[in-house]
């Protein structure tokens, strides 16, 4: 694979021609529904480094080719997104962020809240204009819902005796049932191109301190609070767990201090009238934040199925799967009792 990335690259780059594999530091793929791998010389030759994104063999795209691609470049041109080097349909080369994806504790730093508020307020200005005119959770329930559908109900026979009886349970995850509730957690008003897996290790913290988006993968149309609330979904997983499936999904660490933080450091960009009405719309994003936090285990509950046949991660898809959904479904109950 190596080998062959490297080959890629070569034809794209002049300079990078002279030199062989040897001249180059690659890491190790990474990546949860497709894998991105980082090229970086050891020569004197340019571009220095690069990244790496596969693109082909994504059967859970959200936006369909051209439009990811658009929506791509036109965060690149506004530099919310890395330059791109080359796209087609296989693979895109990206400029190289010398950096570090966030650990999951710097959300709680509110220097980090403030500069992760400022992208995507830039973001949500943004409007390409192919992107489809359903809500990302649309797209996910018809696009995602159908290969859940196909996993649980067709290949649940190639995972062990206690997955499979997970795979029954989840089979509630495609039915009309269980939209109504996701629909039942979504605000009333707009939508607004969004970012829509905004976690930790979906950003990047430069060396010179910036903070930089990653993953546009399932960027579309959204409510722009579900970027506020999806922020901290990932910091409740506890891996390395002595026993199977070894991970659990914690309490959550967060609440409407952090919260209210981006948020009032999103509004930091925007114009009032007066103190009152920003302390009206502070108040409504606040609400609709909380009201979709929940989303997030379905949306991850889903996303993981798919990854279940052929995993890039080594990590037990179906248990991870039934584990954000039986939250989900909870946590909807939950809900309906405090109305």
């Amino acid at each position: 694979m190596k080998e062959k990335i490297f080959a890629q690259c070569q034809a794209i780059f002049p300079e990078w021609q002279k030199l062989s594999i040897t001249d180059f530091d690659l890491d190790d793929p990474k990546g949860f529904s497709s894998f991105t791998m980082g090229l970086r010389s050891k020569r004197n030759v340019q571009p220095k480094a690069v990244l790496y994104r596969q693109l082909e063999g994504k059967e859970n795209a959200i936006l369909d080719f051209e439009t990811e691609k658009e929506v791509f470049l036109t965060l690149g041109e506004n530099q919310i997104a890395a330059h791109c080097h080359h796209y087609d349909e296989s693979y895109r080369i990206e400029s190289f962020y010398q950096g570090r994806t966030l650990h999951s504790e710097e959300l709680f730093d509110p220097e980090v809240l403030q500069k992760i508020a400022n992208e995507l307020y830039r973001f949500h200005q943004l409007s390409p204009p192919s992107l489809p005119k359903e809500s990302f959770f649309e797209l996910l329930h018809k696009k995602w819902g159908a290969m859940a559908r196909h996993i649980l109900e067709e290949k649940h026979h190639l995972f062990p005796s206690n997955e499979r009886q997970m795979c029954e349970e989840l089979r509630e995850i495609y039915s009309p049932e269980t939209f109504k509730k996701v629909k039942a957690c979504l605000p009333k008003g707009e939508l607004t191109f969004c970012h829509n897996d905004t976690y930790h290790g979906n950003i990047m913290k430069l060396n010179n301190g910036e903070i930089k988006l990653l993953d546009f993968e399932f960027s579309c149309l959204n409510h722009k609070v579900y970027d506020f609330s999806n922020l901290f979904a990932e910091t409740v997983m506890r891996h390395k767990q002595p026993e199977y499936p070894y991970f659990r999904i914690a309490e959550p660490e967060f609440g409407d201090r952090e919260l209210g933080l981006i948020i009032n450091f999103y509004l930091d960009n925007a114009e009032f009238e007066n103190n009152a009405a920003r302390e009206r719309e502070l108040k409504k994003l606040l609400q609709d934040t909380k009201k979709t936090l929940i989303l997030s285990d379905y949306k991850y509950a889903m996303a993981a199925l798919p990854l279940s046949i052929e995993p890039i991660q080594k990590i037990r898809f179906i248990p991870y799967a039934h584990q954000r959904f039986m939250k989900f479904l909870k946590a909807y109950d939950q809900m309906e009792k405090n109305l």
